[in-house]
């Protein structure tokens, strides 16, 4: 036992993140080291209802209260003691999305999260409108959609947010958002670190219905990393802990999206360093000396929890149909292997593709689940193909699956390098993607063409991130790059893997073909 972890904790010099993701809710404990000392989860899925990606309310908060009781156990068993007080707290979620609620602190519809592809034309008028890319999946998409579709909740809102924003504000009633996560909503302002005023002008204008409402009126107040966002209240702290041990009173910094979190996870809110995040989507972040000179829908432009600007590459497919071929496999291994553990499966699932063939040997597969605007699908098909000489070995078949994984990436990324000559020669990578040692950050490297490194601590994720930003409420004097450079990244050291030229080459391949054969994915959609 550390007396000094247990001293902190004590003494509450602690920060708590906890981070609702699309496949995980996870909360971690940081000490004033900013080491993570003890962690709590829970793990969920989204659910497809009535044609909506959404997640209840009530597996909301049934997997808040199970993170942070697990996380209170890990406390109690590791360090000897109970977790009654907390320095610091922050809120992350997966960014984007539509939660409309009414006066009376009522949904309005059901939640809608980032996956859903409904919002084309409200998507299209706005980016028109605005002169830059406004993505199906940001929130003023969605709320504009409704209006465009005169759905009656539109006249009851009382305001629109993101989960980050709804939980934040359900445990401080603070309607508040991190920039980083409030440019997931609505075009920021870089030089005000705010929505831009005139957006908002030409949105309101836009609506020839007169509603109870202006946007300012509907949208939560932006603050930028090292702002003060509200204390927990009685309420909050127990909905957050229902055994009454919490104490109210905590300061909480202002709630970030998990792609702002991946960045601080990460040590990338600095100028041209960039992260990929990789699990049920995958994104990647580039930090910006100015904004782009063209307007690409393929590529977001958001920003840092510190309000830089940044790139943001996202796709919604990632490693959704490879759990779902890996418990194929667990089935058939059941068979054989009695008590044959999962993550052993997945490991030797994802090393078996390093013996597969550069360019997986003639077998192309296609992850959409959902739809994939990247690439301009509404909807998905999942689907597994092979060329009549193609070698059917599970090495390529696994191989293929995880190039699908970061296909539709890449030719979002090539936009960035061949329009605006941008690049970068290294990228951190973090997500469920990387667990494998080695895999995953191998095959990436050279399905992107940079070296792509992993940092130890990157493992606790955007849990930690956002750990890490409620920790930088008491160092806002100096700026968050010198807060995360000189204070929590000065100790860690990360893994760098090099492109290797002839899986480089079997990937460009590879997608060569993925390309092509978008037509069959397209067919698919159209035809079933």
């Amino acid at each position: 036992m550390n007396n000094n972890i247990k001293a902190d904790i004590e003494q509450g010099k602690t920060a708590l993140g906890i981070e609702l993701g699309s496949t995980r809710i996870k909360a971690v404990l940081i000490d004033s080291r900013f080491d993570a000392v003890a962690t709590g989860g829970f793990s969920w899925e989204n659910r497809l209802e009535n044609g909506v990606w959404t997640y209840r309310l009530d597996d909301v908060w049934a997997g808040v209260q199970e993170s942070f009781r697990a996380l209170c156990a890990d406390v109690r068993e590791k360090h000897g003691v109970e977790l009654e007080n907390i320095g610091k707290i922050g809120i992350s979620g997966m960014m984007h999305g539509y939660l409309a609620v009414d006066n009376n602190g009522e949904l309005l519809t059901p939640f809608k999260t980032w996956r859903n592809t409904d919002t084309e034309e409200a998507a299209k008028l706005l980016t028109a409108e605005f002169g830059v890319n406004v993505p199906i999946r940001w929130t003023v998409s969605h709320l504009f959609q409704a209006v465009m579709n005169s759905e009656p909740h539109v006249n009851e809102i009382c305001f629109v947010t993101t989960l980050a924003g709804y939980v934040h504000y359900k445990l401080t009633g603070e309607r508040i958002l991190g920039v980083g996560e409030a440019s997931g909503v609505f075009p920021i302002d870089s030089t005000s670190n705010d929505y831009n005023q005139d957006m908002i002008d030409k949105f309101d204008k836009l609506i020839d219905k007169k509603y109870p409402w202006t946007l300012r009126d509907i949208f939560f107040e932006v603050k930028p990393a090292g702002s003060y966002a509200g204390d927990l209240t009685e309420e909050g702290a127990a909905l957050l802990d229902p055994t009454g041990k919490l104490k109210a009173g905590i300061p909480l910094c202002p709630p970030e999206g998990d792609a702002g979190t991946g960045m601080v996870a990460t040590n990338s809110v600095a100028e041209r360093t960039g992260n990929v995040s990789a699990g049920t989507s995958i994104f990647a972040m580039m930090v910006l000396e100015k904004a782009l000179s063209g307007v690409y829908p393929e590529i977001d432009m958001v920003t840092t929890p510190a309000g830089k600007p940044v790139a943001m590459v996202h796709c919604n497919n990632c490693t959704s149909d490879i759990d779902a071929w890996v418990r194929l496999l667990s089935e058939a291994i059941g068979g054989f292997a009695d008590g044959a553990a999962k993550a052993d499966i997945y490991d030797f699932f994802y090393k078996k593709a390093l013996e597969g063939e550069a360019d997986a040997g003639g077998i192309l597969s296609y992850n959409y689940l959902s739809g994939e605007p990247t690439t301009g699908f509404d909807e998905g098909r999942p689907l597994l193909l092979r060329l009549p000489d193609a070698e059917l070995s599970l090495a390529n078949f696994a191989r293929s699956l995880i190039y699908s994984a970061m296909a539709t990436l890449r030719i979002g990324m090539d936009i960035l390098k061949e329009r605006e000559g941008f690049s970068l020669s290294e990228l951190l990578g973090h997500g469920g993607f990387f667990k494998t040692e080695g895999v995953g950050q191998r095959l990436m490297a050279a399905a992107l063409g940079v070296s792509i490194s992993v940092m130890e601590s990157a493992g606790e994720g955007g849990a930690w991130g956002i750990a890490l930003l409620a920790a930088y409420l008491d160092y806002s004097d100096e700026s968050l790059e010198a807060f995360l450079e000189r204070r929590v990244f000065s100790r860690n050291a990360a893994v760098k893997v090099v492109p290797d030229s002839t899986e480089e080459e079997g990937f460009n391949l590879f997608l060569e073909r993925y390309k092509r054969g978008l037509a069959i994915e397209r067919s698919a959609v159209e035809n079933t």
